[in-house]
């Protein structure tokens, strides 16, 4: 039996690479007029949704590049706004909203996540995959592909945990991003602990009793000034 091809993300690529730089900031005035390029894509994701015979990396890179593609397809067609959290209203959420077409259904950015991605049972999924915020795990500047998706996961992975300006970890205590508290039982199912995963990727490692607390989370646009 044939395999059928996987999804190519060459077009996400040259828009990320374009629009994106390195520190995680996005040009959205600039992925506005060139909507109808992102769109392209997002059709092309839709009509090809993950087989059964894809490998888990085809299907985890599909995943993250389905939720940062239509996010930022979310974000320019209310743009300007200050924050994700702008759109919608007091009871319902952008993260709970149905617009992403996979084959012949609809699914919400919460569903892509929790349902799917995360069921994959790898944790570091959380920071390649960006909900248009400041404080969130940076837009990654390059699509995710089976090729380097490991790369990138351990990478970005790192790069989270070591960002001083989302993450204060000393050996006997810590200010930690929200995420962490969150999806805390996505990292201890990981690894055993919060501290183990964490202590997996940081530069300066942390006590098995380290006092941990969170800081405030900024969900203003993460936007090029």
């Amino acid at each position: 039996m044939l395999k059928m091809q996987s999804q190519n993300h060459q077009i996400w690529e040259e828009l990320l690479t374009t629009h994106v730089s390195i520190s995680g900031e996005v040009d959205y005035p600039a992925f506005v007029k060139q909507q109808e390029k992102l769109k392209a894509y997002l059709s092309s994701l839709s009509k090809n949704p993950p087989q059964n015979n894809w490998s888990e990396a085809e299907k985890k890179a599909y995943l993250i590049n389905v939720y940062n593609a239509f996010t930022v397809q979310l974000i320019i067609e209310n743009y300007p706004l200050e924050s994700i959290k702008d759109i919608g209203g007091i009871w319902s959420s952008p993260f709970k909203k149905k617009f992403i077409k996979l084959g012949n259904e609809i699914h919400s950015l919460d569903e892509i996540e929790k349902d799917m991605l995360l069921k994959m049972g790898d944790a570091r999924v959380h920071f390649a995959i960006n909900c248009a915020s400041y404080s969130c795990p940076k837009l990654h500047h390059q699509a995710f592909t089976a090729s380097n998706i490991e790369e990138k996961l351990e990478q970005l992975t790192s790069a989270f945990v070591n960002d001083t300006k989302l993450n204060s970890i000393r050996k006997d205590q810590a200010e930690l991003s929200k995420i962490f508290k969150w999806y805390s039982s996505d990292f201890e199912d990981d690894a055993g602990s919060l501290i183990e995963f964490i202590n997996k990727f940081a530069e300066e490692k942390m006590n098995s009793n380290t006092k941990i607390s969170y800081k405030d989370y900024n969900w203003s646009l993460n936007e090029k000034k």
